[in-house]
């Protein structure tokens, strides 16, 4: 194969491998793959690959590998960085995963799950439900979102604090390496001490080490017993101690818990059709606890309300409201799930995803919400998200009536303002989104050294033509 081939060449070879129904060449079916949802990012690529096997994927590399063409690996398309958009040369290959689609095995017994990269995460977590299991990732895109994306980029979500990110939730991996060779690494152990960890090298890697095809997934018993609050906290602090009571109680039923400020939940009642503040007043923050147990008596809901009563009478909490069924506790959960939607019809925002020691959330949020008013006077911070894990979405809203072209032009300055508190508190730039493009000219002034030079020998080492989502984690 020489180096090059001419486009028309290309395709034809591509057209071998994958057959009429996995090329698309036609501009309209490849524009919904060239920009990312927040629409930061729109790029040009001549193709877009949809293999159906991994085989296909390996094939479509091998012929990439030898030609030099640039591969941009894509899932649901729902990265937060733009981590699933090529740049705007228009030498890129979109390989999307959408049609390996296939759960490949799941065993109750062993509590795994074998799923191939395009299964997206809500049919991931129904296959596990139809088996009387539970698969626990979950976050606002799982709709969309698929396997190999969330692995990609060790996604978080709202049930890290007891189950830990995509990472702690995979066991193995088949991946499609950068000169087309296929690794199957899918082993159902828990126990696997040989050498590197091959694994984890790939998650988090944003598809720059390779081509996730494949994983095995852990599995848990489902729940059968839940409780669920939506709490009035008098602040920052108060939703702290509130988690630490709940933790203290019993950590292990602690399957989310959720900060919101006034200004996100104001959003949320006015931009979202269906979505009403269930407590008698407005506040300034709130937090939603979420308790789960695979024991049928574990009284969760009486649990929470003696946990609450002590908080009340402590002043911490101000009120809460528990659900009487599971229609109720869907309308809240979907307040803390529709803050990236509400900000969206609110105006333009910067997002920052952060995070710093637990104790140290509510000094966080404090000191970044004055130091980003007083950068841009008039706009509103709007932090949220997983308080329980130190993991904080510190957005901020554009001034009322500002032009927001204007304000998103202010997007490194915000994100640096609000980088200097986490980064005098011991926090990363970036706790379960991942750098992306968006972030790539951070990771030398936050990673630099020996550890941005271990990852760029790594990514030379296994991709030394550079073809695997160039652009996107190393600068």
């Amino acid at each position: 194969m020489p180096d090059s081939l001419p486009p028309a060449r290309l395709l034809d070879e591509l057209d071998k491998i994958l057959g009429p129904r996995g090329l698309l060449t036609d501009a309209a079916d490849i524009a919904p793959h060239l920009s990312d949802w927040r629409a930061l990012y729109r790029g040009a690529a001549f193709a877009v690959a949809r293999p159906a096997s991994t085989e296909e994927v390996a094939a479509v590399v091998r012929l990439c590998a030898a030609t030099g063409t640039p591969i941009t690996p894509q899932g649901g398309n729902t990265s937060m960085v733009g981590g699933a958009t090529p740049d705007g040369s228009g030498r890129h290959l979109v390989l999307s995963l959408a049609r390996m689609n296939r759960i490949r095995a799941l065993d109750a017994l062993d509590m795994t799950m074998t799923a191939e990269a395009g299964v997206v995460l809500k049919t991931a977590q129904e296959k596990a439900a139809e088996a009387g299991a539970l698969f626990p990732l979950s976050l606002g895109a799982e709709g969309t979102a698929t396997i190999g994306g969330v692995l990609s980029t060790n996604a978080g979500g709202n049930t890290t604090v007891r189950y830990g990110n995509a990472r702690e939730l995979m066991l193995g991996l088949e991946a499609v390496l950068p000169d087309g060779s296929i690794w199957n690494g899918l082993r159902r152990l828990r126990k696997d001490n040989t050498g590197y960890a091959l694994r984890h090298l790939l998650v988090g890697a944003e598809g720059t080490l390779g081509i996730v095809t494949a994983a095995v997934l852990r599995l848990f018993p489902r729940a059968r017993d839940t409780a669920l609050a939506f709490c009035a906290v008098r602040d920052e602090d108060a939703a702290l101690a509130l988690f630490r009571r709940f933790r203290d109680r019993d950590e292990s039923a602690v399957r989310a818990f959720e900060y919101m400020s006034g200004t996100g939940v104001d959003f949320c009642v006015r931009h979202i059709e269906g979505v009403v503040l269930p407590l008698a007043e407005r506040a300034d923050h709130y937090v939603l606890v979420d308790l789960a147990s695979s024991r049928p008596d574990a009284g969760l809901r009486a649990m929470a309300e003696s946990v609450l009563a002590e908080a009340l009478e402590a002043g911490e909490v101000l009120d809460a409201a528990l659900p009487e069924s599971e229609a109720q506790a869907q309308r809240i959960w979907r307040i803390r799930e529709e803050h990236p939607e509400a900000q969206k019809r609110e105006g333009a925002s910067v997002k920052n995803d952060v995070s710093v020691p637990v104790s140290t959330v509510p000094e966080m949020i404090r000191r970044c919400c004055a130091a980003l008013v007083e950068l841009i006077p008039g706009s509103r911070p709007v932090p949220f998200g997983h308080i329980g894990d130190g993991n904080i979405h510190m957005n901020l809203e554009q001034p009322p009536g500002m032009d927001p072209a204007a304000f998103l032009a202010r997007s490194h300055d915000i994100m640096d303002c609000v980088n200097a508190v986490v980064r005098d508190l011991g926090g990363s730039f970036s706790a379960e989104h991942g750098i992306g493009r968006l972030k790539t000219d951070m990771m030398a002034d936050w990673r630099g050294g020996a550890e941005l030079a271990a990852m760029q020998a790594i990514k030379a080492a296994l991709d030394p033509r550079g073809i695997m989502n160039p652009g996107k984690v190393l600068p």
